[in-house]
């Protein structure tokens, strides 16, 4: 996965530097170091032999297939598919989440934000998931904020009820119960 990672770090690097399409290959080849740097020259001259246009795209293509082999790619596709909250906070549910989706580009990116609120939603604790499946959400960011929120609110509230909360101290008649009202007699003690 480390080569997932580093395509990820690279194409931030360009946004930042807010890099020409054109000149996106010949910085990352650049970039890869060491043996890398080495190995990936051979793949390079059988793209350009091949006659294939080396853009940043067919390099990503490349670089994906050799240093992060198809089996290990649908395994976290897979994963991805498969995830659940579980018994995870929503915040842990959403690095999973983040983590897996760029393995799967159809959930991923700007135009699938509906299909990636479906997709989240599916793998919500069936508490949390009845409260949102039906709101409609199409926005990733506005759909985790609110599942965050619901779901720490959630367990604060169960924590309060669980150590006893305000109603501690008192009976189910709302007298404090740390005293026998019989131990007294009116005015004078026993």
């Amino acid at each position: 996965m480390r080569a997932a990672d580093w395509i990820f770090e690279v194409e931030k690097i360009f946004q930042a530097l807010e890099c020409p399409l054109v000149q996106k290959v010949t910085l990352a080849a650049f970039m890869l170091s060491g043996e890398a740097g080495v190995r990936w020259q051979g793949p390079l001259q059988r793209m350009i032999a091949a006659g294939i246009h080396v853009n940043w795209e067919n390099f990503k293509w490349l670089f994906m297939k050799k240093y992060f082999p198809r089996d290990v790619r649908h395994t976290k596709q897979v994963e991805f598919l498969e995830l659940k909250q579980g018994e995870n906070y929503v915040a842990e549910y959403v690095t999973k989440f983040e983590d897996l989706v760029r393995f799967c580009p159809m959930y991923d990116g700007v135009g699938n934000e509906e299909d990636k609120c479906v997709k989240f939603v599916s793998g919500l604790r069936p508490k949390i998931k009845q409260v949102f499946n039906s709101q409609g959400i199409t926005q990733y960011h506005e759909l985790v904020y609110k599942c965050r929120v619901y779901d720490e609110d959630n367990r604060a509230r169960v924590t309060h009820y669980k150590s006893g909360g305000p109603m501690k101290n008192h009976n189910k008649f709302g007298l404090s119960s740390k005293g026998k009202p019989y131990t007294k007699c009116w005015g004078s003690e026993l």
